[in-house]
């Protein structure tokens, strides 16, 4: 049961971006559920969009910053890169992210849309990186074409797509 149990956890952290889009379905639900009035469409975009700038950009490039700026050793070997000086910009970078993600999860459309493009491309780009690491030098290591590969492609699409969702809809209206 330990080696399942430590495996799991394994899994949770090395895929991290799969887990904190999970973990912000997970809450949108919960918020969802909470609700006391009916519920709309543009209320569950509303949810789903607000936790996950929370969860798939903050929180996500919070542990980025970390991974690659405390441990960026280990970041670099599960990409299957040596280490660089490099790590530390893309650790600054994914703290950035951080930053205008926690700010922007609660707030205007336009502070999301801001938060959900930057990374966006950043991941989508990363995307093309690894696409040329494995056609070019076979790199299959777990960082560059498993699920963070995945990863970064659907978070990005996902975000733009609540975004566009919320923009058909609108903001939900307060009631008292």
């Amino acid at each position: 049961m330990a080696d399942i149990v430590g495996a799991a956890i394994r899994f949770i952290l090395a895929n991290y971006p799969l887990t904190f889009l999970v973990v912000g379905v997970l809450f949108a639900l919960i918020a969802i559920a909470r609700q006391t009035k009916p519920v709309g469409a543009s209320m569950i975009v509303e949810k789903l969009l607000a936790w996950h700038v929370f969860w798939a950009i903050g929180v996500f490039n919070f542990y980025n910053f970390v991974m690659h700026g405390l441990f960026g050793k280990m970041a670099a070997a599960f990409i299957g890169w040596a280490d660089s000086p490099f790590q530390f910009e893309v650790a600054t970078a994914s703290l950035g992210f951080s930053v205008v993600g926690f700010i922007a999860a609660f707030r205007s459309f336009d502070l999301r849309l801001a938060a959900v493009l930057g990374p966006s491309f950043f991941m989508l780009g990363a995307a093309v990186v690894h696409i040329y690491h494995m056609i070019v030098e076979h790199n299959f290591a777990p960082g560059n074409a498993g699920v963070i590969f995945y990863m970064d492609i659907f978070i990005p699409l996902f975000g733009l797509s609540l975004l566009w969702l919320q923009h058909g809809y609108g903001k939900p209206r307060r009631t008292a």
